[in-house]
C-alpha cells in the first residue's frame, strides 16, 4: 500500500522539517522527489540525503512568492521528468500579532508567501496534471483554518485562504481527474520552533516548550514524520475517493 513508484511530487519548501520529512518518505515509496526550497543549500542537502539513501531527487531554487521564480521552477522540473503527479504546497511562513500589531507590510508579505505561493504552484500544476488525466494537488493549512488562534491574525487570514483554495480547486477539477486536499496541523516540533523559542525566550526554552507541548490536549507536539505520514495517504492511490477534505492533525485540539 501508499506504493508511489513511477510517480513525480514536487514539494515546496522541503529544506527541512514538514518539507523535508515528506520529501524522504516519498522517496521511499519510489517517488522521484523535485525538493524546492527558498534556501538552494537545504534544498541540496535534502536532495543528497534521498539520493545518498538510494532514492531519486532533484534540488530546486525557488521563491514561491515571485511568478517568475515559479514558472522557471516548473519549467526546470518538467523538462526533467515527462509528469508531475504530486505537488504538496507546504512552503510557508509564520507570523505572530494581533491585527493592531500586524502591519501592512506583515500583512503582505505572510500573503504573498502562504496564500499566493500555493495559488502560482497551484496554477502552473493544474495544466500539467490536465494533460495527463490525473494528479494530486495537497496543501499545507493549519488548524488557524479552523478555530480561531490568539496573536494569529495574518498567520490565520492566510492559512484560512489556503483552505478555501483547497476546496475551490477540488471543486473545479475533481470530474478532470485531479485531487485537492489539505493537512491542517496543530503544533509540529521543527528546527524552526526551536529557533523561535531560542530567539524571543533565551533561558526560557525548556518551560515554554512545555506550555506550547500543553497546548494539544494530547500532552506533546506533532513530529514531521507523523505529518509526512498522512501527507503520503493523501497523495497515494488508496485515497482516490478522497477530494476536497481539510484533515486535522491536531493533538485533539479540535475535538475538545
Amino acid at each position: 500500500m501508499f506504493d508511489l513508484q513511477g510517480k513525480t511530487a514536487l514539494v515546496t519548501g522541503a529544506g527541512s522539517g514538514i518539507g523535508a520529512a515528506i520529501a524522504r518518505l516519498f522517496a521511499r515509496r519510489g517517488a522521484a522527489v523535485a525538493a524546492v526550497d527558498r534556501d538552494a543549500a537545504t534544498a541540496g542537502r535534502i536532495a543528497a540525503e534521498i539520493t545518498a539513501a538510494g532514492g531519486t531527487a532533484t534540488a530546486h531554487q525557488c521563491d514561491v512568492s515571485q511568478a517568475a521564480s515559479v514558472e522557471a521552477l516548473f519549467r526546470a522540473v518538467t523538462a526533467a521528468a515527462p509528469r508531475l503527479d504530486i505537488l504538496v504546497n507546504n512552503a510557508g511562513i509564520a507570523h505572530v500579532g494581533t491585527i493592531e500589531q500586524t502591519t501592512p507590510e506583515d500583512l503582505d508579505h505572510v500573503y504573498r508567501v502562504n496564500v499566493v505561493g500555493v495559488y502560482l504552484c497551484a496554477r502552473a500544476a493544474v495544466p500539467i496534471m490536465l494533460r495527463q488525466g490525473a494528479g494530486v494537488i495537497l496543501n499545507m493549512a493549519s488548524i488557524a483554518s479552523l478555530i480561531g488562534l490568539p496573536d494569529r491574525f495574518a498567520y490565520s487570514m492566510s492559512k484560512g485562504a489556503v483552505l478555501t483554495m483547497t476546496r475551490s480547486i477540488a471543486v473545479d477539477y475533481m470530474k478532470r481527474g485531479i485531487r485537492c486536499n489539505c493537512i491542517c496541523p496543530a503544533r509540529i516540533h521543527t528546527p524552526f520552533v526551536d529557533g523561535y523559542l531560542a530567539a524571543n525566550y533565551p533561558g526560557r526554552e525548556a518551560e515554554m516548550m512545555k506550555t506550547l507541548s500543553e497546548y494539544q490536549p494530547i500532552g506533546r507536539m506533532g513530529q514531521p514524520d507523523e505529518v509526512a505520514a498522512l501527507a503520503l495517504y493523501l497523495c497515494s492511490d488508496e485515497s482516490a475517493f478522497v477530494t476536497g477534505q481539510a484533515y486535522p492533525l491536531d493533538g485533539g485540539v479540535t475535538a475538545v
